[in-house]
């Protein structure tokens, strides 16, 4: 298991209506209950449905994804060390320990693809 990204809500989501609000974005549950994002003709995981929304992103294209999700779910991403995952100004970027670090635009993130990270 990598690194977790949650989705965090004030209320809880039920999975119906999980499925109701990601739709219109183009997002789509999987039967595995995988929320899953088209790129360059395939289908891509970008979280899965454990109760509430959890992603193990293996690029900035899962990241800028999932903080996509978030927004349309009106929720925050937060990772397991506390840090959170925002686009402001067109950029995304992570905030820890009061620290905020850009991570790329967002357009240019999206466009770029699932390409995963080097190691």
């Amino acid at each position: 298991m990598g690194y977790e990204l949650r989705v965090v809500r004030e209320a809880p989501i039920a999975y119906a209506d999980l499925a109701k609000a990601i739709a219109p974005a183009g997002f789509e549950l999987s039967g595995s209950q995988e929320i899953v994002a088209r790129y360059g003709g395939g289908m891509h995981t970008v979280a899965r449905w454990t109760g509430q929304v959890v992603g193990e992103p293996g690029s900035d294209w899962q990241v800028a994804q999932l903080v996509r999700l978030a927004a349309l779910l009106g929720a925050r991403l937060v990772g397991e060390d506390g840090e959170s995952y925002t686009v402001r100004g067109g950029v995304v970027q992570v905030t820890a320990g009061g620290t905020t670090t850009d991570l790329g635009k967002f357009d240019e993130i999206i466009d770029a693809g699932p390409a995963a990270w080097g190691p």
